[in-house]
């Protein structure tokens, strides 16, 4: 089994993941808050250029020269002024060595990628919307176009509400569920996913709710790409469940965030 460890950075809380050893990354709690990205870098790794998104729950995924390249031009894919303009994506690609790339999220999936062979990587942020739109498939596929084998890859997905205390409807449970069973039905796709081995639906006590496990799926997504288990870990932490360490936005409703961030280039 992939293990995860707590590290400490100036008495703050963070954690790391044995299947990401290669690379400096960390999965920080809510005790980071509200430092921002470029000061976040230090803790990883001091002398990379770090990335940050506009995040909004769709599936692009930018590299950092796209990312310059729409900052310079502007347009609709960007929003804020000058120094503070960030690109709208939810997800990034490293180009080459020293690139510190960060995704936030409260309850949504913080998903990061490393290739063994390569050494680039990527971070994602995958919540039902993005999960739904395969953010994590379409990353593999331009880490592919950059040279990227499956088998080399690995994939930590962080700290995420869990899909005993996460509540959704029926329509977002087809809408998500057709991403992995394509069927037109709503119905049927529900039932499919219940039929699942461990199946990424719970029943509710509520009608027409149910229970969700996003985490669950995306690692259905991969399996179905063809990575294997081996490949996989999901952090044993659920958002909502851990008030000490993360911000959830289902309990507390404020926009805060934890960032979770992975370095490319093998650590030295």
């Amino acid at each position: 089994m992939h293990t995860w460890h707590w590290h400490n950075w100036q008495g703050l809380p963070y954690l790391t993941c044995s299947l990401l050893e290669d690379w400096h990354h960390g999965f920080l709690t809510h005790q980071f808050w509200p430092r921002s990205p470029q000061e976040l870098t230090t803790v990883l790794q001091p002398e990379a250029l770090a990335y940050r998104l506009k995040q909004v729950h769709g599936n692009t995924v930018l590299t950092p020269q796209e990312i310059d390249t729409k900052l310079s031009t502007g347009g609709n894919d960007v929003e804020g002024e000058g120094d503070s303009a960030l690109a709208l994506a939810d997800g990034l690609i490293s180009e080459q060595p020293l690139q510190a790339l960060w995704v936030a999220s409260a309850d949504c999936t913080p998903v990061l990628i490393g290739d063994v062979k390569t050494g680039q990587v990527a971070a994602l942020h995958a919540g039902w919307r993005g999960t739904a739109k395969k953010i994590v498939p379409q990353a593999i596929a331009r880490l592919k176009t950059q040279g990227s084998k499956l088998d080399d890859l690995r994939v930590a997905m962080g700290p995420a509400i869990a899909g005993e205390v996460y509540q959704v409807s029926i329509e977002v449970a087809a809408e998500i569920g057709a991403s992995i069973i394509p069927d037109e039905d709503q119905r049927k796709i529900v039932e499919a996913l219940y039929n699942l081995p461990n199946s990424p639906l719970l029943h509710d006590p509520e009608a027409g709710k149910v229970r969700l496990d996003v985490r669950r799926v995306n690692a259905l997504q991969l399996e179905s790409l063809g990575i294997s288990a081996e490949q996989v870990a999901i952090a044993p932490y659920c958002t909502y469940q851990t008030p000490e360490h993360f911000f959830s936005y289902r309990r507390e409703q404020e926009k805060k965030v934890q960032w979770s961030g992975i370095v490319s280039g093998k650590k030295v």
